[in-house]
């Protein structure tokens, strides 16, 4: 055992140390050879492809925890006035007048249920739906998502963006713990910056891609002698995620995926020059190419958290973009053929307290929120649930996140019952719900 654990301790660190850069990495939570051993591992553990109408997902992350009576799940004593939308009987709030228009393309879970009155713990089981342990990391769905369905045309099958700056404890939720460094996110800088770059798909301007293959082969040379001596199942692997690896960084396709010069300047307004605009415009681009899950972080810093001043914050920074960039994401998609195969989840960690504290704000509420999901054979202008008239406690429908991964699982044809074995032997579900049961799929969405 100590030698097992010591060849993929090693093997760890040959992927950390051994694979050849191309600009920087230091603004990617993975490298590029790490990110592709997971087409290799889905072949080996599955043998075929789940059959679903899904084909990715984009997680609009609303960090900091909006509020649901503000927002999607309107009460009449909450400052914003409930608008009617184009689907009969559902009302959102007057913040959102875009969305309104556009009702029949998402769906509403108004009862969803958390764990943890802080941001971490929140955060960690919203997005792996375990409560967080000393003893062990989780993996987030995401990259539990990318393991079971793989990469297609050389992308990555999971992309977070932007990265966590500052917050490398909050970006750890969203890594994929022990499935091991192939099913970690590749995450990216904020698009909406005029310098926003991916150093990893660029070669430098001194080397031209047929030196590159000259250098590799000269490098398979020397390394010839060394392997013949030293042969082993990990230097086979290693060769064969590096050279994918290359593809990647040669591909000229790949390279398009995050080029967002491509977008007309017209779109770019449409979806929003903010970090939350380009943000989903990025991962509109990634789901197009082939990306599997995408994490549109845009909200910085616990944004939504709204503990002073809630209405203004709500009313003057936080709802406009949303409005705006989700409204045109969903166009978009249906505009490209992609809202049939893609599915759209927007949530953040839990929703606020229904009523005000005393500096106008409102403060942490997991008992009851609001998610939206709909897209990818997930039905759209409906709504699940039900909260009471303040919108502070569930009376209809309870959801938990493990209900919403294993919507989401059976909406690509992935069985959300499966469990994977942790390195301690501990089994776990993928689609963990409330007391360590098996989330059940929310059937009025399917």
């Amino acid at each position: 055992m100590k030698n097992r654990n010591s060849l993929r301790s090693n093997q760890r660190e040959w992927l950390r140390r051994d694979f050849i850069k191309v600009g920087s990495l230091s603004l990617l939570g993975m490298n590029l050879g790490q990110s592709l051993l997971l087409e290799s591992a889905v072949a080996a553990a599955t043998g075929r492809q789940p059959q679903g109408k899904a084909r990715s997902v984009i997680l609009v992350w609303l960090e900091g925890g909006p509020s649901q009576k503000d927002t999607f799940d309107p009460k009449p004593d909450s400052a914003f006035r409930p608008i009617a939308t184009n689907v009969p009987g559902i009302r959102i709030s007057e913040l959102f007048p875009r969305l309104a228009k556009r009702m029949d393309r998402i769906s509403i879970i108004r009862s969803m249920k958390g764990f943890g009155d802080d941001h971490p713990e929140a955060t960690h089981y919203s997005v792996t739906g375990h409560n967080p342990n000393p003893s062990m990391k989780f993996p987030f769905w995401g990259s539990i998502l990318a393991k079971e369905m793989g990469a297609t045309n050389k992308l990555p099958p999971y992309v977070l963006v932007p990265t966590f700056d500052n917050r490398p404890h909050y970006q750890d939720y969203f890594r994929a713990a022990f499935l091991e460094p192939e099913y970690e996110p590749l995450s990216v800088p904020d698009p909406s910056r005029e310098d926003f770059d991916l150093p990893d798909l660029s070669l430098p301007k001194s080397l031209a891609p047929a030196a590159i293959s000259e250098r590799l082969e000269f490098r398979r040379i020397v390394d010839q002698s060394y392997r013949e001596r030293s042969a082993s199942l990990e230097h086979a692997k290693l060769d064969a995620f590096t050279q994918k690896a290359w593809e990647m960084i040669l591909a000229p396709e790949v390279r398009r995926a995050f080029d967002l010069s491509q977008e007309p300047e017209k779109l770019k307004d449409d979806y929003g020059r903010s970090s939350v605009g380009q943000s989903l415009l990025l991962a509109r681009r990634l789901v197009e190419s082939g990306v599997r899950f995408v994490t549109a972080a845009g909200y910085h810093y616990s944004n939504w958290d709204t503990h002073y001043f809630n209405d203004d914050g709500h009313r003057d920074k936080l709802c406009p973009p949303l409005d705006q960039g989700l409204s045109t994401l969903l166009d978009d998609l249906v505009a490209r053929g992609l809202h049939d195969e893609t599915v759209v989840v927007v949530m953040g960690e839990f929703g606020r307290t229904p009523f005000y504290n005393a500096s106008g704000g409102r403060d942490h509420w997991p008992r009851c929120w609001t998610a939206l999901v709909g897209g990818g054979g997930v039905q759209c202008g409906r709504v699940v649930g039900a909260s009471d008239v303040h919108g502070g406690e569930i009376i209809e429908r309870r959801v938990m996140v493990g209900d919403l991964f294993a919507t989401v699982y059976k909406a690509f044809g992935i069985d959300w019952t499966k469990e994977y074995m942790t390195p301690i032997g501990r089994p776990i579900k993928i689609a963990n719900s409330i007391d360590d049961t098996t989330g059940e799929p929310v059937d009025e969405l399917l």
